[in-house]
């Protein structure tokens, strides 16, 4: 129900077009205005009803559209998670865009959350504190998290076996993929991104798939592609893929979900920072953007609203902030 179908009807009773009620309007008019259903359950002619209740107009207006405001206002502040769809993982869950993506399903009602990670009991410790973390050469202040509602499972992209990501998946209709290598030695980087940002994520799909998910949403980066647009000397993708070459195994990974047949939205961030928005969001084209940062908030409101957003569907999504605008209160997807 929206608010055009509300005032819609309550129209129809104003002006003697008495075309029957849409269920879910009248059963929400009839209980809001206090209205008694008939023995049938059945009210074609609304008009008569209240009527016969001697419900004023002016009264009834009042209310049907202060209930079509509110109802606007909820239904657009958050997604309906169809039924199929209710129960969301996401794996790499207490890394830093991970938490904050945990942070907004947490918060949101009717779905269940499972946080993914490789030690429970370290993330039930973790995910509830606030704290200043270091995460290869920069240093992070995290808030805490509301895990009442949470179900914290262990998922490990590199030791587990397809089966067993399987098993932590069961029952979900949507997965997050939020993991990620973190660049630390030197002499390990190139194989812990290939286990990781490759492997792990091929595993994640596997296992999305036997497990019978519906959606997967995989945050990648900006450039992920660069070698095959032309990008291979830009400063981007040479700073970017001296880690590990992380660059060319997330292609590799983003190819593998591509053609895995479910359905997925690709997100592909430029440079992450941990403070808040200070430009609006920008969503750009598969292949369009070699530079620009963006705010780790606005990456998880991205993943989010792809979960529901048809229009996210099949596509990669690359994402900045817009310097020289000022931020705006994410709204839903633009594009």
């Amino acid at each position: 129900m929206n608010l055009s179908s509300i005032l819609f009807s309550f129209l129809l009773t104003q002006s003697g077009a008495f075309s029957p009620v849409p269920a879910t309007v009248r059963q929400n008019l009839i209980s809001l205005n206090g209205i008694s259903e008939k023995s049938n359950n059945e009210v074609t002619n609304f008009d008569e009803v209240v009527s016969s209740q001697q419900l004023d107009r002016r009264s009834l207006f009042v209310k049907t559209a202060s209930f079509a405001a509110t109802s606007y206002a909820l239904s657009s502040a958050s997604p309906v998670f169809a039924q199929e769809n209710s129960r969301v993982v996401v794996a790499g869950a207490t890394g830093q865009t991970g938490r904050r993506i945990l942070e907004r399903l947490a918060a949101k009602p009717g779905i269940s959350v499972v946080a993914g990670c490789r030690n429970v009991d370290k993330a039930n410790k973790s995910l509830s504190e606030s704290s200043t973390v270091i995460r290869g050469a920069m240093v992070q202040k995290v808030g805490s998290i509301d895990t009442a509602g949470v179900d914290i499972k262990h998922l490990d992209v590199v030791a587990d076996s397809v089966d067993d990501i399987a098993e932590t998946l069961k029952g979900a209709g949507s997965l997050i993929i939020a993991t990620g290598f973190i660049p630390g030695n030197p002499l390990k980087m190139n194989g812990e991104a290939h286990k990781v940002d490759n492997l792990g994520t091929i595993r994640l799909v596997d296992a999305a798939k036997k497990a019978g998910v519906k959606k997967v949403v995989m945050v990648s980066s900006i450039l992920t592609n660069g070698r095959n647009w032309g990008q291979e000397k830009s400063a981007g993708f040479v700073i970017t893929n001296a880690f590990g070459n992380v660059l060319d195994e997330k292609i590799i990974a983003e190819n593998y979900l591509r053609a895995s047949g479910l359905d997925y939205t690709i997100v592909r961030p430029g440079g992450l920072k941990a403070k808040p928005p200070t430009g609006e969001l920008k969503i750009s084209g598969e292949d369009t953007l070699n530079s620009g940062e963006i705010s780790r908030d606005l990456v998880a409101d991205v993943c989010v609203a792809s979960l529901t957003d048809k229009k996210t569907s099949n596509k990669v999504l690359e994402i900045i902030e817009n310097d020289g605008t000022a931020p705006k209160v994410f709204n839903g997807l633009n594009m």
